[in-house]
């Protein structure tokens, strides 16, 4: 039987020979059932509430490609803290055919998962309810409760006890001196991009240890965030004043403003930088500016869900640094990183529709090819096959859980015939009476012995390919053409080669020959090599390993 074992420890707090202490206890388990190891995954320093885990990933990959027959963990916490997350990958190992076994709770059945994972749930909510509280103490009282704002030093001392004293800072001077520099060159006119990019050049490292940006400037004035919005700057902390929740759909932690009342807000004179004129100064500059410009929208309760503005925003990434490409202007696309920064050079700029069209343009050849019409047709054919093996699982499934009820029902029934009867009896009756009602209307339905595939498959999909293009400007299908388009491509990378900008098309065969389907593909294809005169390719997605040519398009 082959075997695979996964540990992970979460923080820096747990020991680093965690992970090896974990392998340790799963081989011995392996080899007392005499199984084979066929691979151990890992993830160090990472909390189980995320899935964005490489070690997992790479689990998840393995289960799909059959490479193992049992995962052997320390406990099911180990996989995931989160309850939606453990039930999604006990549905994933059930339909592969794999066995969860943990040290702690033995085989991982429904009854585990369900529990379990229930019981994590309330772990990490009553985990954050006792952080949140001790922080807020700590607050109170003037000190730091978490992270460490940019122009001071963390003070790590022991009491009388040997304990460590929490929380203390003092004024770190040479990053005092940049702070007041950008007070003093925002009011004198400078703006908040040229500050950044006049610190940038002078190699002034920024808050986060990388570069400025004119947002580490001026931040947002309602959250507190920028520089010259930073009030512990002039002896006042604000703490409670933001509060982050895990979006269910993208998985991101987004922050919330919480309401006035709610701040914690503490006289800290020693940690002043800032004068009270500078500071009000700055203020008053930031209002006039403000009703200069265009206020602010309303956002809306999704805002962060919002509908692209472009086809391909937030795809468009500068080949020279790897940052993002946005619009400079109305119409031209640059790098960011050379415009708010400096610290690219990169100055190169694109028309949008020209790029818009490129683009299109080559997915719409690529997608065309005979070579991608034969992967698509064979992979539709693979799909719609499995989909018929997943239905007649089911069935099969079903067939047998419909035995099992009818011998609960005949138990029953006879119980009662005996003199025994009850409320919680007959409950329990009419409930199975009603599963095995479902169930028969699920067998009732007659499983496909055989799929029949279009005649014209090949014919279809070109049609399809066809319409996306068109479909962009029609405005009941605009929507759901540009949804399928972006999700063809995962990354245009803008290269700056011989004075133009030549465009790399990065993208996920799977996405590329399914998008006419709802499904992930597992092709693996050794690809055709580029054509060095090409001034756009493809590359497909790192799970499939392809690179595909498209032919050059004058830009």
């Amino acid at each position: 039987m082959r075997a695979a074992i996964y540990a992970r420890y979460s923080s820096d707090n747990q020991r680093e020979a965690s992970i090896e202490d974990q392998i340790t206890q799963c081989k011995k388990k392996i080899d007392s059932e005499d199984w084979e190891l066929v691979d151990s995954y890992y993830d160090r320093a990472i909390s189980g509430a995320t899935l964005l885990r490489p070690g997992y990933q790479k689990l998840l990959e393995d289960i799909r490609s059959n490479r193992f027959d049992v995962i052997v963990s320390e406990a099911l916490d180990r996989l995931s803290r989160d309850q939606e997350d453990v039930a999604a990958l006990y549905k994933q190992l059930s339909f592969a055919g794999v066995t969860l076994i943990t040290l702690s709770e033995g085989e991982i059945s429904e009854l585990h998962v369900g529990l379990k994972g229930t019981m994590n749930a309330l772990f990490l909510k009553d985990l954050a309810i006792k952080t949140h509280r001790g922080l807020s103490g700590r607050a109170q009282s003037g000190k730091s409760a978490g992270g460490k704002s940019y122009g001071y030093d963390i003070v790590r001392k022991l009491d009388d006890t040997g304990e460590p004293v929490r929380g203390g800072r003092r004024i770190n001077r040479n990053e005092a001196q940049i702070i007041k520099r950008v007070f003093v060159d925002y009011i004198s006119g400078k703006s908040p991009r040229a500050i950044a990019i006049a610190l940038n050049q002078e190699k002034i490292l920024g808050p986060t240890g990388k570069g400025w940006t004119a947002s580490t400037i001026i931040g947002n004035r309602k959250r507190g965030t920028g520089i010259l919005n930073n009030q512990l700057y002039v002896g006042k902390q604000v703490w409670n004043r933001l509060h982050y929740r895990k979006d269910p759909k993208t998985r991101k932690r987004v922050s919330q403003l919480n309401p006035p009342e709610t701040w914690i807000i503490s006289d800290v004179p020693d940690l002043r930088i800032i004068d009270d004129e500078l500071w009000n100064t700055a203020q008053t500059l930031q209002d006039s500016r403000s009703r200069e410009t265009r206020p602010d929208r309303q956002r809306s309760p999704d805002w962060h869900h919002r509908r692209p503005k472009h086809l391909f925003s937030g795809l468009i990434k500068c080949a020279a640094c790897g940052g993002g490409m946005t619009l400079i202007s109305r119409v031209y696309y640059g790098c960011s990183a050379n415009r708010n920064k400096g610290t690219c050079n990169n100055h190169l700029t694109m028309r949008l529709d020209r790029l818009e069209e490129a683009v299109l343009q080559g997915l719409q050849e690529h997608l065309l090819t005979k070579d991608l019409t034969d992967v698509f047709a064979r992979e539709y054919t693979l799909e719609i096959n499995r989909q018929k093996d997943e239905a007649s699982a089911k069935h099969n499934e079903a067939s047998q859980k419909l035995i099992t009820i009818d011998k609960q029902i005949t138990n029953i029934v006879e119980a009662i015939a005996t003199g025994r009867s009850g409320s919680a009896l007959l409950d329990r009756l009419e409930a199975l009476e009603k599963e095995k009602k479902l169930l028969n209307e699920m067998i009732s339905d007659p499983v496909v012995d055989s799929i029949r595939i279009h005649p014209n498959l090949t014919e279809l999909y070109i049609k399809k390919v066809s319409s996306l293009r068109d479909n962009l400007n029609n405005v009941n299908f605009k929507n759901e053409a540009s949804q399928i388009l972006r999700s063809l491509v995962d990354e245009i990378r803008l290269h700056p080669i011989e004075k133009k900008l030549q465009i790399e098309l990065v993208g996920d065969l799977a996405s590329l020959i399914g998008f006419g389907t709802q499904y992930d593909s597992d092709v693996n294809k050794p690809g055709s090599d580029n054509d060095p005169g090409s001034t756009k390719w493809l590359v497909a997605g790192a799970r499939n390993h392809r690179e595909l040519t498209i032919p050059p398009i004058a830009i």
